[in-house]
């Protein structure tokens, strides 16, 4: 068989060292009579190093965002935003920048059905001439929590019951009734927003309040969203149930099969811009993640387009080796006080660390497409790069002269003092979930299909737990608390 498919211009078989080998459809053996079989021999190094990879093959999943597609495109900069950032990917209209993208749920393990209720998140790196920059949004404006310290615990009770292992709507709901800052972020959620009909059709927002910044000081608070060019939508909870059994790839499917067919899909990328004067007295917290800034207040400013228009070639090199951290800047973009923002800041590039080793940065999929010199970061497993040869490992030597990028260029100045960060929930925490209940008003069958989405989930809870969740519900609107609790006695 192996001479049958040889040809003069295929490459050479060989093991991972190089050493040309035999056929890898057979191992060596002490042969018995009458070809029932043989002995194995060690020195079968073949065979041995074929079997001892397989059993290493997998790289720990994900924690969250373990099932996603993934592509490769530009983000192109539509109008000039040069007045209010220094990043020289946003210097110049017309200026392109190659990306990688990764959309995934959140909660599922990576081999469940993608058009499971849930969030999508967003993994996008632009690679540019000041290092990579990294986007890490959500396909919703807002988030559960404003706490980091409760996030484990969100991901938990929405993944796994500890003891039967099978999700459990119990834990879900009380988790929420008890953290009540979630209840915009639930609105979204059982609307038929959580259950997207194609990742084309669905936008992506940064969720986190970002400074961009100039080398003067100057500085204004943004919000990035990214909408997408194909209009939105989505499954019915029917829908996505039935489509979950039949296809449980279909929007991983659905992403690949466009790209191949040349019908590649683009995002209008639009900011929303505070002066920091305006910060300290709006409304709402700026920093609250549960909250968004209204576009009456703070209306889009458009500044790029995004187009996926690349397959990778291989899963596992390009997207599941893929890491991703709102940590990743570049000069002329700064972290806010978000408390969500910095715990991410720490957790993502800590998560990456775990899964694919402390130099992961050197992976291809990873590696910025500007000069690297970072000789202060070396040593440890999977050092493939030189590892700085025998330049100094520590700060300050006269032995090999340095130039230095820009140190940050903004100061935020806040009234205030080191206390325990409050999620303390107020009625405040509930306009915006009652502006969007009347947003599903405008369309037909929203407002019927939220109810009957978190009626099906809630009535698996116990009693306890789901008359709790309905007087949460009652303070975005009493009808809705009343019109849940009729849909779940009709169950």
């Amino acid at each position: 068989m192996a001479s049958q498919l040889h040809s003069a211009s295929a490459p050479m078989y060989t093991l991972a060292e190089g050493a040309p080998t035999k056929d890898p459809a057979s191992s060596y053996s002490i042969s018995r009579p009458a070809g029932r079989g043989g002995l194995l021999l060690l020195q079968d190094t073949q065979l041995i190093e074929t079997l001892a990879h397989f059993a290493r093959e997998r790289i720990p999943e994900r924690v969250v965002h373990a099932k996603a597609a993934g592509a490769y495109g530009q983000f192109e900069v539509t109008h000039d935003v040069s007045d209010i950032t220094s990043a020289a990917f946003l210097g110049a209209v017309g200026t392109r920048s190659p990306v990688l993208a990764r959309i995934s749920t959140v909660g599922p393990e990576r081999g469940s059905a993608d058009t499971a209720r849930d969030p999508r998140g967003w993994g996008i790196k632009i690679y540019t001439s000041e290092g990579n920059q990294d986007w890490v949004f959500n396909n919703t404006p807002v988030f559960f929590i404003r706490d980091p310290i409760k996030f484990p615990s969100l991901n938990r009770t929405h993944k796994r019951h500890p003891q039967t292992n099978i999700p459990n709507s119990t834990m879900f709901w009380d988790f929420h009734n008890n953290n009540q800052e979630g209840t915009h972020e639930l609105m979204h959620l059982f609307s038929d927003r959580g259950t997207p009909a194609s990742l084309r059709h669905t936008d992506a927002f940064s969720g986190h309040t970002y400074k961009f910044t100039k080398p003067d000081g100057s500085f204004v608070y943004v919000k990035i969203h990214l909408k997408t060019d194909q209009g939105v939508k989505n499954f019915t909870n029917e829908e996505a149930t039935k489509i979950a059994g039949e296809d449980p790839d279909h929007n991983v499917r659905d992403l690949f099969d466009a790209i191949e067919r040349k019908d590649y899909p683009t995002w209008t990328a639009y900011l929303q811009v505070m002066k920091p004067e305006e910060a300290e007295n709006y409304r709402w917290n700026i920093f609250d993640m549960t909250k968004v800034w209204p576009h009456k207040d703070y209306p889009l400013r458009q500044f790029g387009k995004l187009t996926l228009d690349r397959n990778p070639q291989n899963y596992f090199a390009d997207i599941e080796q893929a890491a991703f951290s709102p940590s990743t800047m570049v000069p002329g973009i700064e972290a806010s006080a978000d408390p969500m923002l910095q715990a991410r800041m720490f957790s993502y590039p800590d998560a990456a660390r775990y899964r694919l080793g402390v130099n992961y940065q050197q992976l291809p999929t990873n590696l910025p497409i500007s000069a690297v010199y970072a000789p202060m970061q070396r040593d440890g497993f999977a050092n493939f790069r030189g590892n700085y040869g025998p330049d100094p490992n520590y700060v300050r030597s006269t032995l090999r002269p340095l130039n230095y990028g820009p140190a940050k260029a903004s100061h935020d100045e806040w009234i205030g003092k080191i206390s325990e960060f409050s999620s303390e929930v107020t009625d405040e925490d509930f306009v915006q979930p009652k502006g969007m209940w009347d947003v599903f008003a405008r369309y037909p069958d929203q407002q019927e299909n939220f109810v009957h989405n978190v009626a099906v989930h809630l009535g698996l809870a116990v009693p306890e737990v789901q008359q709790k969740a309905i007087e949460v519900f009652a303070r975005v609107d009493k009808d809705l608390g009343r019109r849940i609790q009729e849909a779940i006695t009709k169950l």
